[in-house]
């Protein structure tokens, strides 16, 4: 690569394989396969056991924590899915490989959740107009069962916590199974007010008010899965400070036809085009500092960057004013 090239283009490889030990970061995503296994066998379970006692009881609460489980392992099922899509190696056809799997997965994980709880406030609402007297007496059954599931859901949660900040789709199964333990817990209280108070209405109220915490934590998964899905930049990036950073790398004049997306959940890329002040910049000095700083402070994995002359920049197709923002 010539830094007498009128037009120089240079990519800066994938992080996970150039520079990996000079920032002392984990680039690899973790890997949640037992957590996942696990997961989805515990609320296989216990929505069997749910379910039976639910509709054994005629439990609207119960029934509909079944209903959300079930839900949560289809969640689970998803969101693994995802997170063994990302192991898919690239190829001619999918150059990128399959990293958006994740990306798919937290919206699908979103949509099924407000989609169960929009459910769950419906049959609720019906059942306000109706209250099942005979729940007074199952009210200890209604404890006991949800009682199961906070505990179920607390440990399979537990198991994702540590991803949950920084990967959205785990983020996506983590919800789930913390929404499951804040739903359980509510049972839990309605059933037992139903037992001491004989308050049978609460059995649909609690319903009503779990549903709508749900709906209110879930509504940010939704957002930010689809701000992804359509190529947004992640929350974790400040568009302007990347341009600035990448203004102030020695040998930078201007920079445009910025670029940033995510690959998938955890894998943030760049494109930019970078205009240098002279014709004998160090390109491969360059390169190696936009990398790393790139990296250290974005933690932006993939980046591809296209050096230009000022004299080519002037006429570059993608320079702002000639057909595309930068």
């Amino acid at each position: 690569m010539s830094s007498s090239h009128e037009h120089t283009p240079a990519h800066v490889h994938d992080q996970d394989h150039s520079h990996g030990g000079a920032h002392g970061h984990s680039h690899a995503p973790a890997n949640f396969n037992r957590a996942f296994a696990i997961g989805i066998s515990l609320n296989i379970v216990f929505v069997i056991i749910e379910a039976y006692y639910g509709w054994r009881i005629n439990s609207l609460a119960l029934l509909a924590d079944a209903g959300h489980n079930l839900s949560d392992v289809a969640g689970l099922v998803l969101a693994w899915g995802g997170a063994l899509a990302v192991k898919v190696l690239p190829n001619a056809r999918h150059t990128y490989g399959w990293k958006r799997a994740t990306i798919l997965a937290a919206f699908a994980n979103a949509l099924l959740l407000l989609v169960a709880m929009g459910g769950l406030a419906w049959e609720a609402f019906g059942r306000l107009s109706a209250p099942q007297a005979a729940l007074q007496a199952q009210g200890v059954t209604i404890m006991v069962v949800a009682g199961i599931g906070i505990l179920v859901n607390t440990a399979t949660a537990l198991l994702f916590m540590r991803g949950s900040k920084s990967d959205l789709n785990i983020r996506g199964a983590f919800m789930h199974m913390a929404a499951d333990a804040l739903v359980s817990a509510g049972v839990v209280v309605a059933g037992a007010l139903t037992l001491w108070m004989g308050w049978v209405w609460l059995d649909p109220v609690a319903s009503l008010l779990i549903a709508a915490v749900i709906l209110w934590g879930t509504w940010g998964l939704f957002k930010q899965s689809l701000h992804l899905l359509f190529d947004g930049v992640p929350d974790s990036v400040d568009p302007l400070a990347v341009r600035q950073l990448l203004l102030g790398l020695p040998g930078v004049a201007d920079v445009h036809d910025l670029h940033v997306w995510a690959m998938g959940t955890s894998h943030i890329a760049l494109t930019a085009h970078l205009v240098t002040t002279t014709p004998d910049v160090d390109t491969g000095a360059l390169l190696r500092e936009a990398e790393e700083e790139l990296h250290e402070h974005f933690e932006i994995r993939h980046v591809t960057l296209q050096l230009e002359t000022p004299a080519y920049a002037a006429s570059c197709a993608l320079r702002p004013g000639l057909g595309c923002q930068a």
